[in-house]
């Protein structure tokens, strides 16, 4: 009987709070990690729902003594969601892939805009989920004592490193965990908004005129002019409502397929009960007649206006269910941040912009880099603001903005170009230039409103990281540079000794039990590995037999769908059949073997029992390309997978000789 491998402690621990590894030939995997709409708009969607529990507020609030014309906002707030919508269900036809904002602005107007638009997407999914974890804490720790507010922040961090493990353990896992919060926010807010109109219908039927009777009464005292400016800042003040709305484009490699169908309807969802959320809530607040009332959400101040007159073991029941529905529902609203910011990190990492650890999958198929990543970020901004909900919606809905107007612009200059093969080319331009005006215009009134107020701090941070992300770029340019030339040097050298063996028709050597065999990890056909098979040739003449393993990398860049993950079976197998040639040409018995997985050292370590197992007197080898200057740069971007690899198969009692590999340029 075969005995079972034991697990460390942290290995147990992590199986039980994270789950055990997904199987990659598991013919339903894809079915098992992929959302239908429904499950994806309460993934996704989640954001934009919880904003109205601030974003209307905000506009209410700034339209100052004219409530009387909130009307006029709610209804510029649906229309602008209507178009944002609109235009991002043309993004997902065009990108079925996925990538959003940041694919849109790389591939359609250039990659250094691309990655500005990625950049700030990125910060703002951050600052997503520090504004809706502080949010929730707060509606939460408004029904208790003063005395235990000290308490907000160390609770606010619980729950962010609670989101990460759930999120640890899988993208369909935490949507189902998250569902009957949304279930219960859709249904008591459905009455909250269904009620106020049912009760005073007859001034709800009269809002618009009353509306346009207060703009013409202000105009008359204050001037058109300045009551339009009035309602443009309150327009823009609530521009946290619309932050989630490309959330579906950032993620359409998690929706079930048909992906663009999923992708559309979920769009359809999360903007439908988006502007009817955000209308019914302004209404509401305008046939009350609600005031601001410092300390009290304005959906609070709201509920308790709806249930004065109601019997108190029903009324106030109501009014805590539904702002604990809010409050939880803000926890959710983190969930998109914690969806579509790993997404960006990743996107952007295979175009290297980021680590290419960040493309990396953990065993459960998820970004893990880039799960852990926005919840250090954003515990490390809660940190920074000490929780305040009044800080952070500064710093909130600028970055968001700065991606729709990029990605507008994008879809806009794309039209254009392909106007002569487009037949409806026109009405898909103008709602994407309707959707680039308004996305623009917001942009320049919040960054004019808030820039004085922190807005600075966001633009500070977004500016660093573009900074850091460029110093990354120029690093992987360089070393891809140094690499080439590598590549280039031993394919000459080799050539003529392959193409010899090719023409000649000579039969395989068999293999030598006599001599010592050298297993040699590969990656791609390049010139590390063929640097590798030399170097043992010429300084170890004992080693005639040689044996090349190789892992595909199952990275989030392949884990799209059964055929990606077919063609990475075909490119290792190509890989190594070129590595049996080489070895063959130069008179060596050659053999192979492979896996596909998400990490590279766990599946060598089971490659090296196989070989271990077949072939006697094995010593393992790995190229490790060395840099002239290696910095502290250098050290983080180019992962430790040949230390990592001696580590395992040392524990295993397996030999790994690092052999190394100077770079140098040939300039």
């Amino acid at each position: 009987m075969k005995q079972r491998e034991r697990l460390s402690t942290t290995e147990r621990a992590r199986k039980l709070f994270v789950g055990k590894a997904r199987d990659l030939k598991d013919e339903n995997i894809f079915e098992k990690v992929t959302l239908v709409a429904i499950l994806a708009w309460v993934g996704l969607g989640s954001d934009g729902l919880s904003s109205s529990c601030y974003g209307p507020e905000e506009s209410y609030n700034a339209l100052g003594h004219y409530h009387g014309m909130t009307i006029f906002i709610a209804l510029a707030v649906v229309l602008t969601i209507s178009i944002i919508s609109s235009s991002y269900s043309q993004i997902i036809k065009l990108f079925p892939s996925g990538g959003g904002g940041y694919k849109v602005a790389t591939k359609l107007l250039n990659p250094k805009l691309g990655m500005v638009s990625g950049c700030s997407l990125i910060v703002d999914y951050v600052l997503t989920i520090s504004i809706s974890v502080a949010s929730g804490v707060d509606a939460i720790f408004s029904n208790f004592p003063p005395a235990y507010q000290h308490l907000k922040l160390s609770v606010t961090l619980v729950i962010i490193l609670l989101l990460l493990l759930v999120n640890l353990r899988g993208i369909k896992e935490s949507v189902f965990s998250l569902l009957p919060i949304f279930i219960v926010f859709l249904l008591t807010h459905a009455f909250t908004i269904i009620y106020p109109i049912f009760f005073h219908s007859t001034e709800f039927i009269n809002l618009v005129p009353d509306a346009t009777r207060e703009f013409k009464q202000a105009s008359h005292s204050m001037g058109t002019f300045a009551v339009l400016i009035i309602l443009a800042r309150a327009y823009s003040m609530g521009a946290g409502t619309y932050t989630g709305i490309e959330a579906v484009s950032n993620s359409m490699v998690i929706l079930k397929e048909p992906r663009v169908k999923t992708g559309i309807a979920t769009m359809r969802l999360m903007a439908f009960s988006l502007g009817i959320t955000v209308l019914g809530l302004l209404v509401a607040y305008s046939l009350f007649h609600l005031k601001h009332i410092p300390g009290k959400t304005m959906n609070a101040n709201l509920l308790e206006a709806m249930t004065a007159g109601w019997n108190k073991w029903l009324g106030q029941p109501f009014v805590v269910i539904t702002l604990l529905s809010e409050a939880a529902l803000l926890f959710v609203g983190a969930q998109t941040g914690f969806l579509d910011g790993p997404r960006v990190i990743s996107n952007m990492a295979q175009d290297n912009w980021f680590p290419r650890r960040f493309s990396v999958l953990s065993d459960r198929l998820v970004t893990q880099n880039g799960l852990i990543l926005m919840a250090v970020s954003a515990a490390f901004i809660l940190l920074v603001t000490g929780g305040s909900v009044n800080t952070l919606i500064v710093l909130y809905s600028i970055n968001v903005f700065v991606t729709f107007s990029l990605s507008q612009a994008g879809m806009v200059r794309h039209w254009w170009q392909v106007k002569k093969n487009e037949g409806s080319w026109f009405t898909k331009l103008l709602i994407n230039g309707l959707g680039f005006f308004l996305t623009l215009s917001i942009l320049c009134t919040v960054l004019f409103i808030k820039f004085g107020e922190g807005g600075w701090l966001t633009i500070l941070i977004t500016s660093s990281l573009i900074l850091f992300v460029v110093k990354v770029k120029g690093h992987y340019d360089k070393s891809a540079k140094l690499l080439s030339q590598l590549d280039l040097k031993m394919f000459r050298q080799v050539e003529g000794a392959m193409l010899g063996f090719e023409k000649s028709h000579r039969e395989p050597p068999e293999f030598n039990p006599d001599m010592h065999t050298a297993c040699i990890c590969v990656n791609d056909f390049n010139g590390i590995g063929i640097h590798t098979f030399l170097k043992i040739r010429e300084d170890f003449e004992k080693y005639k037999n040689f044996i090349f393993i190789s892992v595909g990398m199952v990275d989030s860049g392949t884990f799209k769908g059964e055929a990606e993950l077919q063609n990475l079976e075909e490119d290792v197998k190509y890989n190594l059949k070129k590595y049996e040639q080489l070895a063959r040409a130069y008179g060596c018995f050659a053999d192979s073997y492979y896996a596909i997985g998400t990490d590279i050292a766990d599946e060598v370590k089971e490659l090296s029992k196989k070989v271990v197992n077949k072939y006697k007197r094995v010593i393992f080898f790995i190229g490790n390309a060395i840099f002239s200057r290696p910095s502290s740069l250098t050290r983080m971007l180019h992962s430790q997978t040949q230390l990592t690899l001696q580590n395992r198969l040392a524990h295993k009692g397996f030999m790994l000789v690092l052999i190394p590999i100077k770079l140098t340029t040939t300039d």
